[in-house]
């Protein structure tokens, strides 16, 4: 893996934004938080929402366009297609797959394959092609993560992102599970589309998804499988407070712990219903002002946010987000309950 001492020699071109500077009372400069801000060419090639749309077949058709190397990280695998497209292609070029261990029955006789080592759990769920597109989201490829549960898959085309995700995989590869170096270019803009990349729990991803929900002005839509974060609950509390719109989904199985915060968003005023599906609303989005969207494996949580391998995508580009806000829709109407 390159260190971050050769960052400068890699990003071209690249925009070096100094967030904060100064000086204290005693004098010292004050140390500088800075952001790299890097421009690509790429695209969003491609939004599925399973079970709608054939996710099995996307997650396939993204498999085999792999000629020269294909690495994945994948909470839970069973897909029979997948696992023998990744068989196959393993005679040819290079694939490596990790995968939690809670979830290795299914291809621990496979050459490539690698658990992670720790009791928290290896939740990623995101592929590379070819070291410049990237798959993601909430589909663990499994029979019902693509065929019962509420799930979504996006595509992305970029050298940058991609080596973003090369880095986390390469030192999960490595055995560094639950830590690691802070993502080297967590700013992306793809063509005009602002994307931010992060995974957990070294980018403290919670901060970053409450900061994002902090820009709200209108709107929060978001469709949750497991919500027990604190700062992100109190985050949209405020946006409440301050005339935002607050609507959203959980997965009917948690929202009625202890810990989830359903109960909570309902007494401070947020529309909050409980999914339906006889499967698993199992998202992990939200929707800001329908033109920014969050989205990956991460559930908020504390556990998502301190101690299992996570990773999201901060997408600012209303096209994307009216794609999603569809969807949430249909879950709102088609999915979803009051008590």
């Amino acid at each position: 893996m390159i260190k971050k001492s050769y960052l400068l020699n890699r990003l071209t071109p690249i925009l070096i934004l100094i967030l904060v500077s100064g000086c204290g009372m005693s004098g010292k400069v004050a140390e500088q938080n800075i952001e790299f801000v890097v421009h690509d060419k790429g695209e969003i090639e491609d939004i599925y929402f399973c079970p709608g749309d054939n996710c099995s077949k996307a997650f396939s058709e993204f498999l085999l366009s792999a000629e020269e190397s294909l690495h994945c990280a994948i909470y839970d695998l069973d897909l029979e297609g997948a696992i023998g497209i990744l068989e196959e292609k393993s005679k040819k070029i290079d694939i490596k797959l990790i995968v939690d261990t809670d979830n290795y029955e299914y291809v621990e006789g496979l050459d490539f394959v690698l658990g992670d080592n720790r009791s928290s759990i290896m939740h990623n769920k995101f592929c590379i092609v070819d070291n410049k597109r990237i798959i993601t989201g909430s589909m663990n490829p499994t029979v019902n993560g693509a065929e019962r549960n509420n799930n979504n898959l996006i595509i992305l085309k970029s050298k940058r992102l991609a080596e973003n995700y090369e880095d986390e995989f390469d030192e999960m590869w490595e055995g560094e599970f639950g830590k690691g170096d802070r993502t080297r270019m967590p700013v992306v803009y793809i063509n005009k589309t602002k994307v931010e990349n992060y995974f957990c729990p070294e980018d403290s991803c919670g901060e970053k998804i409450e900061r994002a929900l902090g820009e709200a002005e209108e709107s929060i839509y978001f469709m949750l499988f497991s919500f027990t974060h604190t700062g992100i609950a109190n985050e949209m509390v405020m946006r409440i407070f301050n005339d935002v719109e607050v609507k959203g989904v959980f997965e009917k199985r948690g929202a009625g712990s202890e810990y989830s915060r359903y109960k909570l968003l309902e007494y401070q005023g947020a529309e909050v219903r409980k999914d339906s599906n006889g499967g698993a609303m199992h998202h992990k989005v939200f929707i800001i002002d329908n033109k920014t969207v969050i989205t990956g494996s991460f559930n908020p949580s504390k556990n998502a946010d301190t101690r299992n391998d996570e990773n999201i995508l901060i997408i600012k580009n209303k096209e994307t987000a009216e794609i999603y806000l569809e969807e949430f829709k249909n879950i709102w109407e088609n999915y979803s309950e009051t008590e």
